[in-house]
């Protein structure tokens, strides 16, 4: 199963690639949050691949949606994780394909543009380009970069929650970085770039194969009171395990 979705990942891309250093046709789903002929044309793809290894797939994605996490095995798909970076060529993109059931779980996430793809699988640790990789060993958030991300609907919706965890995570931390894309924010605290990452409004195809990722690489993801994560939360938190309960108090005002 893992090396099938590794296949579809890298083979998609190749899609992302060109997509990425040609133009791209635009459409809006809001005020702000964009979508491409690309995630389209990607999505499609990788559907129609994993139904033929799986012709009874459950797909979640953007397209083919569900009620959060009410499925009990699925596949969990995003075609471009931060298009508004693919279209404005900031090179931080990802294609990510998670498969979920009860026992196992499987995450990949593949930026072509800077050739790196992580990968994971229940039990069997996380991997960039084949190498094996852990969370860092930080002790305090003092010392920690921690990232984030903002909700395309805080155009749209009291931002002041945000803005004020923005604020205290600043004093507190050494700095804070806002990249555009959850997938890949979580593979850099699995890969020991980033200590921490919090953020709202996330659906589960931008984070599913991420929480594998950082899971495997000896990380710990939560929701924002610190109890187990699920789909129907507004907030996920995800840190190397260390500077967990810290976070989640800087985060809650504590």
């Amino acid at each position: 199963m893992l090396n099938e979705l590794i296949r579809i990942a890298t083979k998609s891309g190749e899609m992302l690639k060109a997509g990425y250093l040609n133009r791209q046709d635009l459409f809006f789903k809001g005020k702000i949050d964009l979508v491409t002929n690309y995630d389209r044309e990607i999505e499609l793809y990788i559907i129609d691949e994993i139904k033929k290894i799986d012709n009874d797939a459950l797909i979640v994605s953007e397209e083919y949606n569900c009620d959060k996490d009410t499925f009990q095995e699925a596949y969990i798909i995003d075609p471009i994780d931060g298009t508004t970076n693919f279209v404005h060529r900031f090179p931080f993109c990802a294609i990510s394909i998670a498969f979920y059931a009860k026992n196992e779980r499987f995450g990949v996430v593949y930026n072509p543009i800077m050739e790196e793809i992580f990968y994971a699988q229940t039990g069997k640790g996380a991997f960039l380009n084949g190498e094996k990789i852990y969370v860092d060993k930080e002790l305090k958030v003092m010392n920690s970069l921690i990232a984030t991300g903002f909700p395309y609907t805080v155009v749209e919706r009291n931002s002041e929650l945000i803005i004020r965890m923005l604020e205290r995570v600043l004093k507190n931390s050494r700095g804070i970085r806002r990249a555009g894309s959850a997938s890949l924010d979580l593979c850099y605290v699995a890969k020991s770039v980033f200590q921490g990452y919090y953020e709202s409004g996330l659906k589960p195809w931008d984070v599913a194969a991420g929480i594998v990722i950082v899971e495997e690489a000896g990380g710990k993801i939560s929701n924002l009171s610190g109890g187990k994560f699920s789909f129907n939360d507004d907030f996920i938190v995800a840190t190397n395990g260390f500077i967990h309960e810290e976070l989640l108090g800087i985060l809650n005002g504590c």
